[in-house]
Order: C-alpha cells, then structure tokens, then sequence
C-alpha cells in the first residue's frame, strides 16, 4: 500500500464520531493548559492518561489507543498553541516555549493590536501544523535516520551554537547578553549532581537539591517583573488604557508574517525531529532568524509581528516533528512524548520501526488527527480572539491582582512548595531591576534551558572518547556547528571594531 493510501485509512479512523470528539477535547483541554502558567503540556497529558484509559475501556484495543493518543496528542499541540494567549496579553509565558513570545507580542497589545498578534499566533499555529504533519507524512523515514547520526558531541555542539545565538537577543549590548547566559548557566548546575551524586551550590538545604524550577524562574522574570514595573513606576503612566484596534490581523500583517510563519514551521519542524531539542530551542532559534533575516531588526522588541509569527510557527511545528523520532524509532524527545510513549505501551503497543507495520490503525489514525485537530484549533480560537483581547482592557487595578494570582498558582500547582513562591517573588524584583538597567532576560532563560543538556551532552562525548577533547573536532557535523557557532559571535565583534577602525581613519 501507498503512502497516500495508509493516509487515507488514518483519515477514516480519524473521522469516527468518538474520535472527533476525542480530538475536539483534547485541543479544547491543551489550550486551556497552555493558557494556565504551571500546567503544561506533560503535567496534562499525564493526568488524562488515566482518565482515557477509564472511557476507551469498553473499546477494542487497538481503536481504545487511537482514541486515547488522539486526545493525549490534542492536548500537547493544543497547548503549545494556547501558551501564546498568555504571553501576548499579561506577558506571562503559559509554557517554556512560549517565552519568545513575551518579547514582541506583549509589545503589541499594550499598542492597541493584541488582536492582530493573536491572530497571528493561531495561523501560524495552524500553518506551521500542517507543515509539520505533511513532513512527518513524507520525511519520517529518511529524518529519523539523520537524526540516528546526532551523537552526544553533535548535541553539544547544537546546543553550543544556541548558546552563542543569544547574541542576536542581545539588545543594545552583546556583554550584558553573555553575562546574562553565563548566569544562566551557573543556575543550571544548582542541584544534585547527576553523574557523581555531589551537591553543587545548595548550602545543605534539601530543598535545592533537585535544582531550580525552570516555570518559576520564567513566570518571575517575566510575569511578576513586568507587575514591578507597572506598580513602582505608575506615576510615568498616563492612566489610559491601550484600546483593541482591529481583530484581525490587515494585509501588511499578514504580508509581514507569510515568510517568518514558513521559516518557522520549517525550522521547528526539524529542531523537534532531533530528540531533546524541542520546542523551547526551537522558538528561540526561530526569533533569531527572523531578526536576522530583518531589514529592520531594531524594530525587535518594540512589536515586530515576525516576532510572533516566526515563535509560534516554530513550537507548534516542533510537536510535529518530534512525533517522528517516537513513531518511527521509540525513542521520546521530550517530556510530553515520553508520556505519550508510555501511554502507547500501557496499550501493548510499542512505538518503533515496527509500529506502522503492526499496528497502522493507530499510527496513521494519530496523524490523521492531528490535521484534524489543528483544523479545530484554528475554527475554536479564532473567534475567541476578541474575548482574548479584551483582557488587555481590563483596568490594571484588576488586572495586576489576576496576573500574580494566575503566577502564583502556576506555580504551585507544579512544585507544591512555599520556597518556589519565595524564589518567584525574588525573580520578579531580579526581572524588574534587570530590565530597567538594559540586561536581556531572554538569555538567561534560554542559558538555563539549555545549561543541564549541554553538560549531559558534554560528559557522554568525553565519556566516549576517553577525555580526548577532540571528539568535538572530529565529527564533521560537530565540527560545522562549533565553526557555526565561533562566527556567529565573532563577525559582528569584527564588523564592529572594523567600523571604529574606519571612523578613527575618517577622524585622522
């Protein structure tokens, strides 16, 4: 059978009454976890796992796992897509991958054109899904053998050059960026050490031996640091609230976003193929681009719409891809997909070469349904966008109150532990003074992200080649991406110091 043909039997199974329902409230639920801070997208999926095991137990076997993943799979797109309403309204990313984000879309609500970027986020969203299932149709073979070649010295060198990218979030200074990496760094290593069991920087108290919450550090930073801002300098405010222009998006909008929403799919789509990459790298990696790419990069920050569309093209597409290296080779690339993996098992099926021989009903169903539910997605929120966007006109009296509440349970939710609600009350003032002196938050939170993989990846490549640095250098793909890496931080230093050079000949 065709390719086409085994698509066509997954969109049957896809459209079965139960299914459509299944997948309706799953968006429905993921979008809902996306739009609460703490929840997530793991933490969703894993409470439903239960649940869909409880409906679908009258069911055959096989329809009773396509029916569950179906679901379980709506709730992890769908709260990639609803981490972004959050952010763009109350600067509070709702996921990881949503921090981007915060940086330009939080920018155009307060300019009166929230409806216009939450628009934005839902075609891209819509989009970059499409994209993705279509590569996970055609390129799931041939993607997940590239993606057997990335060993751990090929990993660290992928995380290294998202590490240097961080310059093209630097703001006015590309010091204040890499000091603001390198402390994210040094958080990354608070905990107990993995390999050799040594606590590192955690003074004795228990509490700090798993490490700091990357959500709270995130939501604090972000959330509660724009709250200090707005409380400590309201007298510079003129009391006048941003009103909603139009809802959606116009065609300059729409002409603006038609390329970053393509770069972004593509590139998220094959970040998320390669495991432990995810959607959080993948968001970062497509912000960068696109201000690159940019005839006008400075405008960054301040509400360019590419930064919106580009990120959230880029998580929604990253989900996609990492279905492939969990279909094709059992091997989970996140969190989420673990869970979704141990779902699968929990119905004897096991994810790997052999799934879309053994079992096709529940392969092609899956992805059947994931076109499906993206379709919901779009038709379930885009007439929402004017009562998303009215949250912005909420006065701020009201609206600082929901922002801390909403912070302070996402977060407790999560961790259950009062020293979170201290760290995230610390982070707060930390993001407050931060921004008013000009450091990038962004960097530190990617540094964080990424500090953990990085040493993980660091020690299995040194592990494997005995100590011998070299392994890095001997790996041709390693090789490019370190060389990749070294450029992106030194070409602009040259171009730099070469454009002084030439003003101190033209003062001569």
């Amino acid at each position: 059978m065709s390719t086409l043909q085994f698509l066509m039997d997954g969109f049957s199974i896809a459209f079965q009454w139960q299914n459509i329902l299944f997948a309706f409230v799953g968006v429905l639920i993921g979008t809902a976890v996306g739009v609460l801070p703490g929840i997530g997208p793991m933490s969703g999926v894993a409470l439903l796992i239960p649940v869909t095991a409880t409906i679908t137990s009258g069911m055959p076997t096989e329809a009773a796992a396509a029916s569950s993943i179906i679901l379980l799979a709506g709730v992890y797109y769908g709260a990639m897509y609803g981490g972004s309403t959050t952010s763009i309204l109350l600067n509070t990313p709702g996921e990881s991958s949503s921090v981007v984000t915060t940086l330009d879309g939080y920018q155009m609500a307060r300019q009166g054109r929230a409806g216009a970027a939450l628009s934005i986020a839902a075609i891209g969203s819509f989009a970059a899904g499409i994209v993705s299932l279509i590569g996970l149709v055609l390129l799931a073979e041939p993607l997940s053998n590239i993606a057997l070649q990335f060993g751990p010295a090929e990993y660290f060198s992928l995380m290294l050059l998202g590490l240097a990218a961080v310059s093209g979030l630097a703001g006015k200074s590309m010091t204040k960026a890499l000091m603001m990496t390198v402390f994210g760094l040094m958080l990354g290593t608070i905990g107990i050490d993995a390999v050799s069991g040594i606590a590192r920087f955690t003074y004795d108290l228990p509490i700090l031996y798993s490490g700091l919450e990357f959500l709270t550090i995130a939501v604090g930073l972000f959330a509660l640091g724009e709250v200090f801002k707005t409380i400590l300098e309201r007298e510079h405010e003129d009391g006048t609230i941003a009103k909603i222009g139009r809802i959606l998006p116009t065609k300059q909008d729409l002409k603006d976003s038609a390329k970053p929403i393509m770069r972004g799919s593509l590139l998220g789509f094959f970040i998320g193929v390669l495991p432990g990459a995810g959607a959080t790298l993948a968001s970062f990696f497509s912000y960068i681009a696109e201000k690159k790419f940019s005839k006008t990069p400075e405008k960054f920050g301040t509400g360019a719409i590419a930064g919106v569309a580009g990120p959230e093209s880029a998580n929604n597409a990253a989900s996609g891809g990492a279905m492939i290296p969990l279909l094709t080779l059992g091997i989970p690339g996140s969190g989420t997909t673990a869970i979704l993996m141990g779902a699968l098992i929990m119905y004897n099926i096991q994810p790997g070469p052999l799934l879309f021989d053994d079992h096709p009903e529940v392969a092609w169903g899956l992805i059947a349904s994931m076109f499906v539910g993206n379709l919901m997605l779009l038709i379930l929120n885009m007439p929402l966008v004017k009562v998303f966007a009215k949250i912005i006109e909420t006065p701020k009296k009201y609206l600082l109150p929901i922002i801390i509440a909403i912070s302070f349970f996402g977060v407790y939710a999560v961790q259950y532990t009062t020293f979170d609600l201290f760290l995230l009350l610390a982070c707060g003032i930390l993001g407050y003074l931060l921004v008013k002196n000009d450091f990038p938050v962004a960097p530190l939170v990617l540094a964080l992200v990424l500090g953990p993989m990085i040493e993980n990846n660091l020690r299995r490549a040194l592990t494997i080649s005995n100590g011998d640095f070299m392994i890095f250098f001997t790996k041709p793909l390693s090789l490019i991406l370190l060389i990749v890496a070294a450029a992106w931080l030194l070409i602009p230093l040259l171009l730099k110091f070469k454009g002084r050079t030439i003003v101190l000949n033209e003062e001569d």
